[in-house]
């Protein structure tokens, strides 16, 4: 059993992989800005308040946990985009407090920063939402943050193009900075899917120091 603390718990990717830990068995704690906005309904799931953006914050709520999983993204608003980028290096900064005692990290990426060939990546498609394209570029920044750390174990996990709920079938693939097609020339997976590969890596860590990108 691992002891967890997801960061932006109740969020629709947040609140999956909330769901998919406490079914694994794992102690969760979930961080949030609103108490209120969490049901506690299972006796392995708490309740912690934090602020992603502040590192003293983000160091308490990490104390005593085996793995901070953050699921910080910008699809609920402009208020959230601005939050992408600066919330990575809060988190960083808060568990380099801890020193030796720092869990690891696990975070939700985005898509954009893939490679598509030909020397392209995801973001680089015509016609793209201008609010999309911060959003991906926002995950970019972080990443790119993400790969300057090396005192500080952690992973980044992409999405395929296209994340929605949808059915949890357990299965998926991974690859590391391309995106994922499927026969049909698809990029999807469902949310709970993505769940499931997030908590893979919290249980047997593969990609320590590094993003990885999962899909159908």
């Amino acid at each position: 059993m691992t002891n967890i603390a997801i960061i932006g718990a109740n969020g629709t990717i947040g609140s999956a992989i909330v769901r998919e830990a406490l079914g694994r068995g794992h102690t969760v704690t979930a961080v949030v800005r609103d108490r209120a906005k969490v049901s506690v309904g299972d006796p392995h799931l708490r309740v912690s308040v934090g602020d992603v953006l502040d590192p003293a914050s983000m160091s308490a709520a990490a104390q005593g946990h085996d793995v901070v999983v953050s699921a910080v993204g910008g699809g609920d608003g402009p208020g959230h985009l601005a939050t992408i980028a600066p919330a990575a290096r809060s988190l960083v900064e808060g568990l380099r407090a801890l020193g030796d005692q720092a869990p690891r990290l696990v975070t939700v990426g985005g898509a954009g920063s893939l490679s598509v060939g030909d020397g392209k990546q995801v973001w680089d498609a015509p016609d793209l939402p201008e609010f999309l394209l911060q959003i991906m570029h926002a995950h970019g920044d972080a990443l790119d943050f993400y790969r300057t750390v090396d005192d500080v174990a952690w992973t980044n996990i992409s999405p395929a193009a296209t994340i929605a709920p949808g059915e949890r079938t357990g299965t998926y693939r991974t690859a590391l900075d391309d995106l994922l097609l499927n026969e049909r020339g698809e990029s999807a997976i469902s949310v709970e899917d993505y769940a499931v590969a997030v908590l893979d890596e919290v249980d047997e860590p593969r990609h320590t120091g590094r993003r990885f990108a999962v899909g159908y």
